[in-house]
Parts: C-alpha cells; sequence; structure tokens
C-alpha cells in the first residue's frame, strides 16, 4: 500500500510539472507561430484568443491537481514519529489530526494564491518545522505543491503587524472554506485553529469560534475567529479585515458589523 501511494504522489507530481510547462507552451508557441505565417490577421487573433483560454483552462487543472496533491500525498512517516516523541500524550489518531491541519494550512497557502498565510497553530508549525529540516524532500514536495519553495513562519496570533495580520487572516478564511464554515460567522472552528486546545499543548494558541462564546474572566487567554473578519475597532488590529487579507475580491466593509471585539488581537 505504502508504494502504491508513493507510486501516485510521484507519477501526481509529473503530471503537475507536465501541466505547468504545457499551459505556457500553448500561450506563446500558436500566437507566435500564426503571426509569423499570417501576420496581423484575424487568424493570428483568433489563434491568440484561443490560447489565452486554453492556457486559463490549463491553469485552472494544474490548480486543482495541485490540491489534490496537497491533500491526498503521502507525508514522510517519520513526522508522526518526532510529532509523538515531542508530545507524547497524541495517539496515532491524534497525529493524523494534526497532520491533517498541515495539509489545510497548506491548501490555505495555495488558494491564497500562494501569497504569505499566517500558523495559528504551535502543535502543526512543529510538524512543518521538522518537514523543513529534510530539506531535499521538503523542496520536493513544495515543487509539485506550490511550484516553489514556502518558507517557514513562527506560530501567531492576531497582533499590530497588518502584514503578518492579513497572512493570518488568510489562513483562517480558506481553512473555513476547506469545511464549508462561514469565516464571518463561524458555528465552529476550522481543524487547523482547534488543535492547540484540542489536544492541550503548552503555549498552544486557544480561539473560540465567536466573540460571545468567551468569558473574560476565565477564558482571558482565549481569541475568537471573528475578529478575522472585523476592522478591529481599537484593538489596534491592522491589515485587511473586510476582505480577509485579499481573499475576497469584494474587500470593503462588509466585516465590520461583527461583534466589535478586540480579544483577537494579540501582542506586537
Amino acid at each position: 500500500m505504502s508504494l502504491r501511494v508513493n507510486v501516485i504522489s510521484l507519477s501526481g507530481a509529473r503530471r503537475i510539472y507536465l501541466l505547468s510547462v504545457l499551459k505556457w507552451l500553448v500561450l506563446v508557441v500558436p500566437p507566435v507561430v500564426a503571426f509569423k505565417l499570417a501576420g496581423v490577421s484575424q487568424v493570428s487573433i483568433l489563434v491568440l484568443v484561443m490560447s489565452v483560454l486554453a492556457f486559463g483552462a490549463l491553469r485552472a487543472w494544474e490548480m486543482s491537481r495541485r490540491r489534490q496533491f496537497i491533500r491526498e500525498s503521502r507525508f514522510p512517516p517519520y513526522l508522526v514519529t518526532k510529532l509523538r516523541k515531542q508530545y507524547p500524550q497524541l495517539s496515532a489518531g491524534d497525529a493524523d489530526l494534526v497532520m491533517r491541519g498541515l495539509r489545510q494550512f497548506f491548501v490555505a497557502h495555495l488558494r491564497s494564491q500562494r501569497r504569505f498565510v499566517a500558523m495559528p497553530s504551535q502543535v502543526v508549525d512543529f510538524a512543518w518545522h521538522e518537514f523543513i529540516l529534510h530539506t531535499r524532500a521538503y523542496q520536493l514536495w513544495c515543487d509539485a505543491a506550490f511550484g516553489k519553495l514556502l518558507h517557514h513562519t513562527p506560530a501567531e496570533v492576531l497582533g499590530r503587524d497588518p502584514k503578518r495580520n492579513d497572512g493570518l487572516r488568510r489562513t483562517w478564511y480558506w481553512a473555513c472554506k476547506e469545511e464549508s464554515i462561514d469565516p464571518r460567522k463561524p458555528a465552529r472552528l476550522p481543524l487547523l485553529f482547534a488543535l492547540d486546545k484540542k489536544f492541550d499543548i503548552p503555549g498552544g494558541f486557544t480561539y473560540v469560534p465567536d466573540c460571545q462564546d468567551i468569558d473574560r474572566q476565565s477564558q482571558s487567554g482565549s481569541y475568537c475567529g471573528t475578529s478575522f473578519g472585523e476592522g478591529g475597532g481599537g484593538s489596534g488590529c491592522g491589515g485587511d479585515a473586510g476582505g480577509f487579507g485579499g481573499s475576497e475580491s469584494s474587500g470593503g466593509d462588509e466585516g465590520s458589523d461583527g461583534g466589535g471585539c478586540g480579544g483577537g488581537c494579540g501582542g506586537d
């Protein structure tokens, strides 16, 4: 079974690479040939339009294959071994949930058009860091998943750095979308944001779906999911809250009519 999964992953990576090359060939070669043979004419213009459409279709296919690769490719088994050694309280099933959280983070990076996304979980961050330490394997995996290397950044919560806040908001938005959760009015947390609390990770980040769920007397260390889509009010949380770090093209003030909670803003 392990060999079969590895073969599938390898063939999937090769198909992704071929698609990434083919889309540019389709975009460039036919129009160049058409313009050389027919000059500026209706035929060459038609070929150009068809090439652009074909490029868009191949690019969409490529991104679909990359998402599938992230969700289904086999992670190196040593990641689970090191994860359980660092956190002995985790069962094999628990470790599998953490790896699913890592996949969710990687999908968020891809679906945000490979812009910066911030890591919201300490336990998932550990797994990610261990993966990076095996440089060659990580580089090859990133090439198939993203087309380039994804550099590591430490886990964090909303603070006063607009860039990092936008990165965290992108992670929240796409993690919610992966589980069909409304990112503005979440009824529950996406897996990636729930793991630290679920497994009682030392120094981990505790989230609740909505600011109204926080009893500020007994859970003052919790952060609320609804803060990701709010302007922040007097909390000092900068960045594009209304568009979840640019994840929603509409942007505007859509996210500013929430409960006005400042509890999602951490330190500097």
